[in-house]
């Protein structure tokens, strides 16, 4: 999904450097990039990426970088521990199919790139030995995704948990960015391909929901002639329903968990994508 304006995002230690905040910049808005964008990704083909570089990206230094991923992931830790303390859940957990020794690689966009995401999570509810990948990129779309394979089969995944499609719902000036029937070839394709190549078994997730009336109105999106359909995500999401693997429909537990854009979730919102993934694995 596109990076909206900033707004803001929980931090839950403060900064380690004093260095003033650009006046061209919110207060907010570092933390705000940081939590949506992954750019190491972007840059793979590249190799690994030193954190000095990607710090310099976000306008701080390696330090202030480190402290704020980790606090990033002190917050997801707490989240899973707090879902893995609620009635039913250690069962569900405990029946996961992911086991130590085992590779799993999150295919996705902002999402699922989010610090705060499903999948970061999700990775504290493992067992020890269970390795995690995030290869999700913001803003991508399942042509980008698609592209991206060689990529993806590189990391020789035990289980790849794909959410892609919400990109290929967005709208410009009312055109697709991506076809329903692009977007059916696409994920197809990236499926089918990925299988072939490592033998990964798979596992959908739907776009989770938008509040199209919040897009619409939203001052960047609309300045920008951005638009999302609800019936476009729904029409994904009956397409992933329909195939062979588990599909975990995030729409109903996302629907009111929307960032101020309508488009990208809370915190509150990534807890509850966990959940529907735990319940739709292990009912």
């Amino acid at each position: 999904m596109p990076d909206p304006t900033p707004h803001p995002t929980p931090h839950p230690t403060p900064h380690r450097t004093s260095r003033p905040t650009p006046a061209s910049r919110r207060p907010d808005d570092r933390q705000h990039r940081l939590r949506f964008h992954r750019p190491e990704n972007a840059l793979r083909r590249l190799g690994a990426t030193p954190d000095t570089a990607l710090a310099a990206l976000f306008g701080t230094d390696a330090g202030d970088y480190r402290d704020r991923l980790a606090a990033f992931e002190e917050h997801n830790r707490t989240a899973a521990a707090e879902l893995e303390a609620r009635p039913g859940a250690a069962a569900r957990i405990a029946g996961l199919p992911f086991r130590p020794g085992q590779h799993l690689v999150a295919v996705g966009e902002s999402t699922t790139a989010d610090r705060f995401s499903w999948f970061e999570i999700l990775r504290h509810l493992l067992p020890d030995g269970v390795r995690c990948t995030n290869l999700a990129v913001p803003g991508s779309t399942t042509t980008q995704a698609l592209a991206d394979l060689p990529l993806l089969a590189f990391q020789r995944p035990d289980w790849v948990l794909c959410m892609l499609g919400a990109n290929d719902a967005q709208r410009l000036d009312g055109v697709p960015l991506v076809t329903a029937a692009e977007t059916r070839r696409n994920l197809t394709a990236l499926r089918d391909l990925t299988v072939r190549r490592t033998g990964a078994r798979w596992i959908w997730l739907t776009p989770s929901s938008v509040d199209p009336a919040r897009t619409d109105s939203y001052e960047h999106f609309r300045r920008a002639g951005l638009s999302w359909s609800a019936a476009d995500i729904d029409a994904t999401a009956d397409f992933l329903h329909a195939q062979r693997e588990p599909a975990v429909d995030t729409r109903p537990a996302t629907r009111t968990h929307q960032e101020p854009d309508g488009l990208h979730l809370t915190p509150a919102g990534q807890r509850a994508v966990t959940e529907a993934l735990l319940a739709a694995l292990h009912p």
